[in-house]
């Protein structure tokens, strides 16, 4: 899918198995920016790249002419292909500082948080070569009004990054923006909040990218911002109701969480007992919204 002349992206269909003969359907979308060289936005997960490659070939390009992923943050469906690409490209890697751990060692990702088939959906570990840290630019050449901004936008995790190209008012937001109603995926429900507020507030959003949803354009971009604002708002009221004064099981409160805001009964995992756990951490803040962003939400 062409998004503007210069970037195309790539809708990537996968499944996690979370029980015997049980798999949940998901899809994360990787972004291809054109210019003298090829920048990829995120990977998707292990074998994605071929779906790349492909894509790259259609235009009359040639993958060897990739010379950067950047990775907004450092989840299997992010990852998955970076090892591939850079081994047949030789390409640079370049995130955020507080993801480079799990980047650099996916086992010790593995191990401190657990994802279903975690080994099916990441090829193995990359180095990353360049740290992108807040206010970053990203020069692009060769590409119409090439150059991205990085923005710090955590919550979904520490290190999580978007990244705006001013010139054409394109915002890649990886998982910053969760969708209203899909499975909630995030470390600290605050710091997301705030996250989604900061790119709320940025004027000249023309289209908006994220990984776990199809391009939204125009108003439709802020709309979206502002459903996922109420969305992390009514998992945390649920989270709070479900908890009640005890401390229930984790498991528990994450079944009867999940039943009061319509998630199916398969999506109740280890990432999602994760993501209220970090409901549970504020549970003295009863509303996660701050004035201005409730101020946003209401416009």
């Amino acid at each position: 899918m062409q998004i503007v002349p210069s970037i195309h992206a790539l809708r990537h269909p996968f499944r996690i198995p979370i029980g015997p003969g049980i798999a949940l359907d998901r899809f994360v979308y990787s972004y291809i920016v054109y210019g003298e060289t090829i920048t990829l936005i995120d990977t998707g997960v292990a074998g994605c790249e071929a779906q790349i490659f492909d894509s790259i070939r259609s235009t009359g390009r040639t993958p060897s002419e990739i010379a950067l992923i950047i990775l907004t943050h450092s989840h299997p469906d992010h990852i998955g292909a970076a090892r591939a690409i850079q081994q047949a490209t030789t390409c640079s890697i370049a995130a955020h500082p507080a993801e480079r751990a799990w980047i650099e060692d996916v086992e010790l990702q593995n191990r401190e948080r657990s994802v279903p088939g975690f080994a099916t959906l990441v090829a193995g570990s990359v180095q990353i070569d360049n740290e992108l840290s807040d206010g970053d630019s990203i020069e692009l050449e060769g590409v119409r009004a090439g150059e991205l901004q990085v923005i710090h936008t955590p919550g979904h995790s520490p290190g999580s990054i978007s990244l705006f190209m001013h010139g054409n008012g394109v915002l890649f937001s990886g998982d910053a923006i969760p969708v209203s109603g899909d499975l909630p995926v995030y470390d600290d429900a605050p710091a997301s909040i705030q996250s989604i507020q900061r790119l709320r507030r940025r004027t000249g959003i023309r289209v908006l990218l994220s990984a776990w949803d199809d391009p939204r354009k125009g108003e439709e971009a802020y709309r979206q911002m502002d459903r996922a604002v109420e969305y992390l708002q009514m998992i945390h009221e649920a989270v709070l109701a479900s908890a009640g004064m005890g401390s229930p099981d984790p498991m528990e409160l994450t079944r009867k969480t999940a039943a009061a805001i319509g998630l199916p009964p398969q999506a109740v995992n280890p990432l999602l007992v994760r993501t209220f756990a970090a409901n549970l951490r504020v549970r003295n803040q009863k509303s996660l919204l701050t004035d201005s962003t409730r101020e946003s939400v209401e416009e």
